[in-house]
């Protein structure tokens, strides 16, 4: 990737003499295994498997929260079901046992949508003053006091359900409110700890954390809700929280420099990899060029339209499990879980791919994200299409939710990076951006969703399938058509521009 003046940004200040190249060659690497940078994106990958553990929790314990006999239209209150029952399952009680005492709620479908879309409401507000503060001040403490905060919030929600649906709406806003700041921090950590040939690999086996936390927590959250009540559910969520914080504070530092573990060969390493652009921001920022940024503006869209389709899966493939598919909580908890047992090592292999074709120069950084990021986003719309098709069959619609969203972890190599290709030092800023924009669609989806499918039909929910597959196209077209791997002129200080340009005018006399 170059700059208008010839230099690239995979090497130490733009710069690439042959000090630097020499830095990069495979014998001067020191490797992946049990090195800080790697312990670094492990701990990342186990923070974020709890804080989506925390997100998506609520999705199959809302089966159980809610009354199954309420005349009101609860989850379980479909009459003439849409679809027949699994085998084996067609005598059975659609009642979900818990012990005696468990509570529940009347709250009809529009409810229950809130109540899932609840959680991004306060993750919108802190995304952009999170990303901001974390790439000026270090993203430790920011990553850190967002997962325990949120566990701690977590712990919580029994007594929120009881007091009404609007306390648990709050107390749901105020975990996001707290767990906005985890990405923007990861990505500003990343600006100081990822190498240039590596930032695909540790970037999305960090995020990838996500989708594994989906995974557990999905089929766990039915199978103690059916064994302890669906209130052990929160309280040994956030436990885990907790006692992932304390990994966290004792093993993790906000840059190389200050690692009191890390080898003299693997700090230099970075920090000459990296070069300027590990260093921190300061409090001014070039907005108005931020602002009239197209790459910038394709990144906002097109991860607006990729996580319309995720959310609205995320949020409300339980509550499909349960309505049309009618399976048993229990089948419901791991069916759910399957698209992100298969996105899961999507996303990793990505990422290990896409940094193969950049090092060895088979395309472009560019190129590269456009192409995981098209393939990302296109295969997701064809499943969720065919999944309109696959009308009752329970083997073909899992089949097709499952490839869904496991083909969907391809993005996690595209657009998903970019914010780090196109401006390093602003990395966490502008993920802040560009998820405020992301979060949107988990806001609107739930809601949506809970308005197309207010009767329970499967008419209603393919609507829904099809509105994601729409977008997830757009998605695709716009990347392909306006995204950009390569360093932005405004993200480039002028004391940088000035010692690039001097180097490389010595390089071309030598």
């Amino acid at each position: 990737m170059t700059l208008p003046n010839g230099c690239s940004i995979n090497t130490d200040a733009l710069d690439q003499n042959a000090d630097t190249q020499v830095l990069l060659e495979k014998d001067a690497v020191p490797p992946q295994c049990c090195s800080a940078r790697l312990n670094l994106a492990i701990l990342m990958f186990f923070g974020f498997s709890v804080v989506y553990g925390l997100r998506v929790n609520l999705s199959v314990a809302m089966v159980a929260m809610v009354n199954a006999t309420d005349p009101g239209g609860g989850t379980n209150a479909t009459a003439d079901p849409a679809c027949p029952f699994p085998a084996g399952q067609e005598n059975g009680s659609r009642a979900l046992r818990q012990p005696d005492g468990t509570p529940q709620y009347p709250w009809d479908s529009e409810t229950q949508g809130w109540l899932l879309g609840s959680f991004f409401f306060g993750y919108l507000l802190t995304q952009i003053p999170g990303g901001y503060l974390a790439g000026h001040y270090g993203g430790k403490v920011f990553l850190g006091l967002g997962v325990f905060g949120t566990a701690v919030l977590t712990l919580l929600t029994p007594v929120a359900a009881g007091l009404g649906s609007h306390w648990l709406f709050a107390l749901r806003a105020l975990e996001g409110f707290g767990e906005g700041v985890t990405f923007p921090a990861m990505m500003a950590m990343w600006a100081r700890w990822a190498p240039p040939l590596e930032r695909s690999r540790l970037i999305t086996l960090s995020g990838s954390g996500a989708s594994f936390g989906a995974f557990l927590a999905l089929p766990l959250t039915g199978y103690i809700c059916e064994k302890l009540g669906w209130p052990a559910v929160f309280y040994l969520c956030g436990g885990a929280g907790c006692l992932w914080f304390v990994f966290w504070c004792a093993l993790v530092s906000d840059d190389p420099r200050t690692h009191r573990r890390i080898s003299k060969e693997e700090s230099d390493y970075i920090i000459n990899s990296i070069g300027a652009q590990g260093k921190r921001h300061g409090w001014s920022l070039p907005l108005l060029s931020m602002l009239l940024s197209v790459p910038l503006w394709t990144i906002i869209i097109s991860q607006m339209c990729s996580n319309w389709s995720y959310y609205t899966l995320l949020t409300s493939l339980p509550t499909y499990m349960n309505d049309i598919l009618h399976f048993d909580l229990q089948s419901n908890g791991f069916l759910s879980s399957l698209p992100y047992l298969g996105s899961f090592p999507v996303s990793v292999l990505s990422g290990v791919a896409a940094d193969w074709l950049i090092e060895r120069k088979v395309f472009s950084i560019t190129n590269v994200r456009k192409i995981f990021t098209f393939l990302g986003l296109l295969l997701p719309a064809v499943f969720l299409i065919a999944v309109c098709y696959a009308g009752c069959s329970h083997i073909l619609t899992v089949t097709f939710l499952t490839l869904s969203t496991s083909v969907g972890g391809i993005s996690a190599a595209g657009v998903y990076v970019n914010q780090i290709d196109i401006a390093p030092r602003y990395a966490g800023f502008l993920l802040g951006v560009t998820n405020t924009f992301g979060t949107i669609p988990g806001v609107v989806a739930p809601i949506v969703t809970g308005y197309f499918t207010e009767d329970h039909t499967l008419a209603g929910w393919r609507k829904v399938f099809w509105v994601a597959a729409g977008i997830n196209i757009g998605g695709a077209v716009i990347y392909t058509m306006f995204g950009s791997g390569e360093i932005q002129a405004w993200a480039v200080e002028d004391e940088e521009r000035d010692e690039a340009e001097r180097k490389s005018s010595r390089s071309t006399l030598t």
